[in-house]
């Protein structure tokens, strides 16, 4: 029922990528073939009761949790996209809650949808802060309310070092890349306040604004169903890990007080700081 239709929609309109499209395209026909197979149609009639059996056959099948709700999130979408076309009157997906998922790790960002994100910020349209944040979340792994927090005065550029302040007001210095360290001074050129980031008041800007810049951006690249700063800083970890970083560089560069908070991206303890980082963060020059 308006498939193509909505797959347009999110092409031309949404400008999402092809990637994106093709995962959204095969969540909707897994549903579809499920009411197929059970005589069913999207009408007014459809009720909540029956995506429920969905759901269950899709974890008979054993699929994950993070991928039904994946799957879901995708129908939730294409329901709101018939609400609005006046194909049908409610979604059958509202209040719908996700499957509790095993383990505090999120899924992180892959390299792949970090390359489409920063390749086509222009076909975007982005300005250089919302660039910014996403670039200095994910080049140094710091936490939104420590991003929001950064003073011009908190960056040392000779150093390539900015001076995070973290939970429990306890202090660290994280290490820059060249290529963010460019980007930085670029946007100092207009933002004449004393935060890194502002509002129009001149004060720092909210947190709600960092999370909606992440979601305007990811949304266009990825399926994931959380899509906020705090998976940015999972995929920094998670992309250092892969590319041979210490695991003790990481825990210092994230402010973790315990090893056992960094083990968790990993199962397996591997064999500093700025030299791991430099060498192994995928956007390092």
């Amino acid at each position: 029922m308006y498939l193509d239709k909505f797959l347009n929609y999110l092409s031309f309109e949404r400008k999402y990528s092809v990637h994106t499209i093709y995962s959204y395209d095969n969540d909707i026909k897994d549903f579809l073939k499920f009411l197929k197979n059970n005589n069913t149609k999207i009408d007014n009639d459809l009720n909540y009761s029956f995506i429920r059996q969905w759901i269950v056959e899709l974890s008979e099948r054993k699929i994950l949790p993070v991928t039904i709700n994946r799957k879901t999130s995708s129908l939730k979408s294409y329901f709101n996209f018939l609400v609005r076309t006046g194909s049908i009157s409610k979604s059958p997906l509202k209040g719908h809650r996700n499957l509790k998922t095993n383990g505090k790790l999120v899924e992180p960002f892959t390299e792949k949808e970090l390359d489409e994100i920063f390749k086509n910020f222009s076909n975007y349209g982005a300005n250089d802060r919302d660039k910014l944040v996403i670039e200095l979340l994910y080049s140094t792994g710091i936490r939104r309310e420590e991003l929001i927090n950064i003073k011009v005065s908190d960056i040392n550029f000779e150093n390539k070092l900015i001076k995070i302040k973290g939970k429990r007001n306890k202090e660290r210095l994280v290490p820059i890349l060249p290529s963010l360290k460019l980007s930085i001074e670029k946007h100092l050129l207009k933002n004449k306040s004393k935060y890194l980031f502002s509002s129009k008041d001149g004060d720092m800007i909210s947190k709600s604004t960092v999370y909606r810049i992440i979601k305007k951006y990811f949304r266009k690249v990825s399926t994931k169903v959380k899509l906020s700063p705090h998976v940015l800083r999972h995929t920094f970890a998670t992309h250092l890990l892969n590319n041979g970083a210490d695991i003790n560089s990481i825990k210092e560069i994230l402010g973790h007080s315990s090893l056992s908070s960094t083990q968790i991206y990993t199962k397996i303890k591997m064999p500093k700081i700025i030299s791991d980082y430099k060498k192994s963060h995928p956007r390092e020059i």
